[in-house]
């Protein structure tokens, strides 16, 4: 059955209001200023501004309308087969302190949605990783026993309201779903109504680290703060080499309403099936929105279409009505690996004292994102330091079993950043780029990235990604130019949609007669 509407859009964007706070028109001071308006920026924002401190939010576009304005939305401790990786690869009791620190920004968020009377579709629920391959139950019983060792409600189980056989699952009690952008939108109003200033269409484009900081903007302006947090998702200014570890994920996202019965009310993880993510969010009196999430890849490889095309044939195949649901919605989710797989949240480098970073969620950011807020505030306000504060240090060394990731992490940026300019094109001229679609084609001996929109007009700019300078590829599905290198996302008019680029890709002209 064809839908007959099918919304490219996140779901929580197209049910909340827009943002209207002013772009700066002057230069600003303040204790300290937050690069990002996203969930990491926003809690650390509230946290700082309710301990008395005057605080500046520079977004660079809307406020929770970057990567928190699409996500999936789950606020959990589970992350999938994490606590046995972590007791193997690190200790137990680090995999305790990251259970307490996940748990506990649960907790925050259901106190702050109380405490501020927030209504962001609040819902208790259990979280559920699950295989059908019955011989990997073994990992699911390991995991289960990990989890319950780092303090969570965790069991293994073989009994699910899935409509589908599995082989068992560990399932997690104690965790919630909520409405992100419900939630950000209101914590963004009582954050200036306490005084913070929240100012968005400011990308920060400069910083000058010292005893005083000072940030310079895209429009000219200048920011002086004594501390600065970079929360970005993707660090802009990255004195500590953190893009040599990190790694940019993308996955996609459908969703559809269907029959309230029919919906799951639980959350559902599997790391079969290239990752395949499911749960329900409330639509209508009679349905819920089943969220399907899946395809993991790097930005910039393979064919987005294909990848949806394979997502959707999974939800029709495994979600009851989904395939019958008269709307849908899709979008896409964007999150950075980090080596060891713990967040980089703390000071940026081991050179500053005033300037600090949070990055590296690997696809929990809702969670990571408040225990960021909270981690960040004790660092600048001087109050008692969390027990995971040192688990989640930047400045931590690779350890020596992560040199082959880090090795073969590197190898695939040089594959792309040397490869993709052996290459003469990746098409041998303008004519061969069909409507609705972009490619890399030499002009006049530059590469550039050209696109033909729906009518046919032609436009081009720039191929190498102002971050490090790797060749961009188009995502045919989303209309954007990505860089396969380190993540950073453009407009096909070449503007910034993501870091950790800054600048936009620059505009070039189409030689010889309009083709």
């Amino acid at each position: 059955m064809q839908r007959t509407a099918v919304v490219d859009e996140s779901y929580w964007l197209t049910t909340t209001p827009e943002t209207r706070y002013p772009a700066p028109d002057t230069d600003l001071t303040a204790d300290v200023a937050v690069v990002g308006g996203g969930i990491a920026g926003l809690c650390t924002a509230w946290e700082l501004t309710r301990s008395g401190l005057d605080v500046v939010l520079l977004e660079a576009d809307r406020i929770a309308a970057g990567v928190s304005g699409y996500t999936t939305a789950k606020l959990s401790a589970a992350h999938g087969l994490r606590y046995a990786r972590l007791e193997a690869e690190h200790s137990a009791g680090d995999a305790r302190l990251y259970a307490l620190s996940q748990q506990e920004a649960v907790e925050r968020t259901a106190a702050l949605c109380a405490d501020l009377g927030i209504d962001a579709d609040l819902e208790g629920a259990p979280a559920f990783t699950y295989l059908r391959d019955p011989e990997r139950v073994h990992e699911l019983r390991e995991e289960a026993a990990a989890a319950r060792r780092a303090g969570l409600d965790a069991s293994f189980v073989t009994d699910t309201e899935l409509p589908f056989a599995i082989a068992g699952a560990v399932r997690v009690e104690g965790q919630l779903q909520f409405h992100p952008r419900k939630f950000l939108l209101a914590l963004a109003e009582h954050l200036t109504g306490a005084g913070g200033r929240v100012f968005e269409r400011a990308r920060v484009t400069g910083l000058h680290d010292g005893h005083r900081c000072r940030l310079t903007t895209e429009a000219g302006g200048t920011v002086r703060a004594r501390d600065v947090v970079i929360a970005t998702h993707y660090p802009v200014f990255d004195r500590t080499l953190l893009f040599t570890r990190l790694t940019p994920r993308r996955e996609l996202v459908l969703a559809a309403p269907v029959p309230s019965a029919a919906a799951p009310t639980g959350m559902y993880l599997t790391p079969e099936d290239g990752v395949r993510s499911l749960r329900s969010a409330p639509y209508d009196q009679e349905r819920r929105l089943v969220i399907v999430t899946g395809e993991s890849f790097t930005p910039g490889t393979g064919d987005v279409r294909e990848r949806y095309a394979r997502l959707d044939a999974w939800a029709r195949a495994h979600v009851p009505h989904f395939a019958r649901a008269d709307t849908g919605y899709r979008w896409a989710a964007q999150d950075n690996d980090s080596l060891d797989h713990l967040p980089y949240v703390g000071h940026a480098h081991p050179g500053t004292q005033h300037v600090y970073v949070a990055t590296g969620f690997g696809g929990w950011g809702m969670s990571n994102g408040v225990m960021a807020g909270g981690l960040l505030a004790a660092h600048i306000t001087g109050g008692p330091r969390p027990a995971w504060t040192d688990l989640y240090d930047p400045r931590r060394l690779p350890p020596v079993r992560d040199t082959g990731r880090l090795a073969a992490q590197q190898a695939a940026v040089a594959k792309h950043f040397v490869g993709d300019r052996l290459h003469t094109a990746h098409v041998d001229s303008i004519a061969d780029i069909p409507p609705g679609s972009g490619a890399v084609v030499r002009l006049d001996g530059h590469r550039c990235a050209v696109h033909r929109d729906a009518s046919g007009q032609v436009s081009a700019v720039s191929a190498r990604c102002t971050h490090l300078g790797c060749l961009v590829h188009f995502n045919n599905a989303e209309q954007a130019w990505e860089c396969p290198c380190h993540g950073s996302r453009f407009a096909t008019d070449g503007s910034v949609l993501h870091g950790p680029a800054t600048r936009p890709l620059e505009p070039r002209g189409i030689p010889g007669p309009p083709a």
